[in-house]
């Protein structure tokens, strides 16, 4: 809208005193005349966080989202799509989620194992309270104070961090076991991805529970959006580097190891960085984080160079390894600019 419509649609009017306490203000006639207000009709007033007053007729507060979402299943449905709709209504905020057999079939327990896997992997909160043959039934049980978007964040950044730093250990030794133990670890961090999503669409829609959350205003879910997308995608690399590593048929030479060390310790301190520049808001650490990118490139040449020594069946692998150390380092500048764009007020006089 532009500023000359929003002057329009703006008028001031002046607060009147009757009874000698209690505050009056009129509404704009054609306004009550076009939502067919008439003495005695029911409005909701409302205190923003700002400390505006939002007023409306009650015909227009949305009604509370029902609770309880149905998923129907056939026998040819496949899991896979039943299973994306079920993640639809989780992270749209439905609370109970139930899965019933059409008609009267019965569901395939070929579907009922990939669901009930796939909750107790990646759906934070929720358990199943009803599993029979026709009907399986998911509730998420934890409330939104218990985990925050902040708490659900640091769990994240926390796993991932170690994910590479293991991924790295793992190469270093040649160690296909911590390898495979690294990638079994990324389910961790997507299913707080999940969460965080969920939240953040709940708060978008609904301001009043923005505070409960963790976050300052609806402003900010954009930004908390776009941190938790770098961390789930921090997490994936220290997943390639792991997979990587169990393509290699021997050790890497010590020269070579030594230059990725050197850039892998550089990236995952940037991204620690970045997430303790968020939790503190320090728009000054964020700022220091980027400048680091530059270091970041120089070493990844030096690595690239090192690693043509390698048996040409290797050099991919490694390649591929040593792009993913430095998209470590790329997410944490991303994660850092949110944060620029989250505090630049600490820094604008």
């Amino acid at each position: 809208m532009t500023k000359e419509a929003e002057k329009i649609n703006e008028e001031q009017r002046k607060l009147q005193v009757t009874g000698g306490s209690t505050f009056i203000l009129s509404l704009p006639k054609g306004w009550a005349i076009r939502n067919e207000l008439k003495r005695g009709s029911s409005m909701v007033v409302r205190e923003e966080d700002d400390g505006s007053l939002s007023i409306a007729p009650s015909k227009f507060v949305k009604k509370e989202k029902q609770d309880e979402a149905f998923i129907k299943a056939s026998l040819n449905d496949n899991p896979d799509a039943v299973m994306r709709t079920a993640i639809s209504a989780y992270l749209d905020g439905y609370n109970i989620l139930h899965i019933r057999a059409q008609g009267q079939k019965v569901l395939s327990s070929k579907l009922r194992n990939h669901l009930k896997t796939f909750a107790r992997h990646y759906l934070v909160g929720t358990e199943i309270v009803i599993d029979t043959p026709t009907d399986l039934t998911l509730q998420v049980l934890l409330n939104y104070p218990e985990l925050t978007v902040q708490n659900a964040l640091s769990r994240m950044s926390i796993i991932a961090s170690s994910m590479h730093k293991e991924a790295i250990v793992a190469l270093k030794k040649l160690d296909y076991p911590s390898a495979k133990a690294v990638i079994e670890t990324d389910r961790e961090v997507n299913r707080f991805g999940l969460y965080i999503v969920r939240l953040l669409k709940l708060a978008v829609s609904n301001q009043r529970i923005v505070k409960e959350i963790g976050l300052n205003s609806q402003k900010d879910c954009l930004g908390y959006r776009l941190i938790g997308k770098a961390v789930e995608r921090t997490a994936d690399h220290a997943t390639k580097i792991a997979e990587n590593t169990l393509l290699l048929k021997e050790p890497v030479n010590e020269e070579l190891l030594e230059k990725i060390g050197q850039l892998s310790g550089l990236a995952n301190s940037m991204f620690e960085n970045s997430m303790d520049a968020l939790f503190r808001h320090d728009f000054n650490l964020a700022e220091s984080v980027i400048e680091k990118l530059s270091q970041v490139h120089k070493l990844e040449k030096e690595a690239v160079l090192f690693s043509q020594n390698a048996k040409i069946e290797e050099i991919v692998n490694l390649r591929l390894l040593i792009e993913s150390v430095r998209r470590t380092a790329e997410y944490a500048s991303d994660i850092s600019e949110v944060v620029l764009n989250l505090n630049v007020d600490s820094v604008l006089s």
